[in-house]
């Protein structure tokens, strides 16, 4: 089932499936500026990320000894998320850990995604609850994609020089980095760029960035650790995806506490970050 929300700029969509972004048109050209997932291409469109980001070693981690497994992106994006509040410009959707999580990630927790239109721009919160006696470790990002054309540009706020980390064909991040910006704040989407998978960006400077071309969006991202750049080579969108964790390497870790980029949530407390897509064109 899908949610509708709007205010007097904009329409959005959002699936209860994974609570994932469906849509979000201009009322005044009708333009849809989220990619509607094709089967045959990308059959996503904006899924979160929870509680792990990209493939674990193997598809398991270890808490305390203890082997657990959890799949690639983790399981919220295919999960049925209750709609708790949609009314006027805002919705809000709920994820509980029930019997199944309970198999895969040991945490009584609470996963709130709140979608809000203001002006010309949709703002997506994703809060984190840690309902658990024990501290939670978790990784949690968004992957909305943004229909592009081969040639369109993503440029960042400031210049950056940054490397791209990479991974491998099994989905694991490999030691080696490759150049990306020399001071510099553009990137050309081309056929080719994504050829190796994604971009995984570190240590920027910028809070946001804009992906221009026939459609003109500003996507600011905040003070995330990790930025992902993704489509199938040549695909008609691109994905954005600030991310708090990371994928796993190769060699493993003794314990999901020692995980890079993990976050350690104490019982009771709560983790939130929020990104911004606003339509210019």
């Amino acid at each position: 089932m899908y949610y509708k929300i709007e205010n007097e700029n904009l329409t959005c969509e959002i699936n209860e499936m994974g609570a994932e972004l469906h849509s979000l048109k201009s009322k005044s050209n009708n333009k849809e500026y989220i990619w509607q997932g094709n089967p045959d291409i990308w059959y996503g469109q904006a899924p979160i990320l929870f509680p792990v980001i990209g493939q674990l070693n193997s598809d398991r981690y270890y808490l305390n000894g203890i082997e657990y497994h959890l799949p690639k992106h983790g399981f919220a994006r295919k999960m049925l998320f209750e709609n708790i509040f949609c009314e006027g410009n805002k919705a809000v959707f709920l994820l509980k850990n029930n019997s199944q999580t309970m198999k895969m990630f040991p945490f009584e927790f609470e996963l709130y995604a709140e979608f809000v239109l203001e002006g010309n721009s949709v703002i997506n919160t994703l809060t984190v609850k840690n309902k658990s006696v024990n501290k939670m470790y978790f990784s949690i990002g968004a992957h909305p994609a943004f229909n592009c054309k081969v040639g369109d540009i993503i440029e960042f706020e400031t210049a950056e020089t940054v490397c791209t980390e990479r991974i491998d064909k099994t989905n694991m991040l490999i030691d080696q980095k490759f150049p990306c910006l020399d001071n510099e704040s553009r990137i050309i989407i081309t056929k080719e760029i994504f050829e190796p998978d994604a971009l995984i960006l570190s240590g920027l400077k910028s809070k946001k960035l804009k992906l221009k071309g026939e459609n003109e969006i500003e996507f600011t991202f905040g003070d995330c650790p990790v930025l992902g750049i993704w489509a199938k080579p040549g695909a008609p969108y691109v994905c954005i995806e600030p991310w708090y964790g990371i994928n796993d390497r190769h060699e493993p870790v003794d314990d999901i506490s020692e995980k890079r980029e993990i976050r350690a949530l104490d019982a009771g407390n709560s983790f939130e970050f929020s990104w911004k897509a606003e339509v210019i064109k």
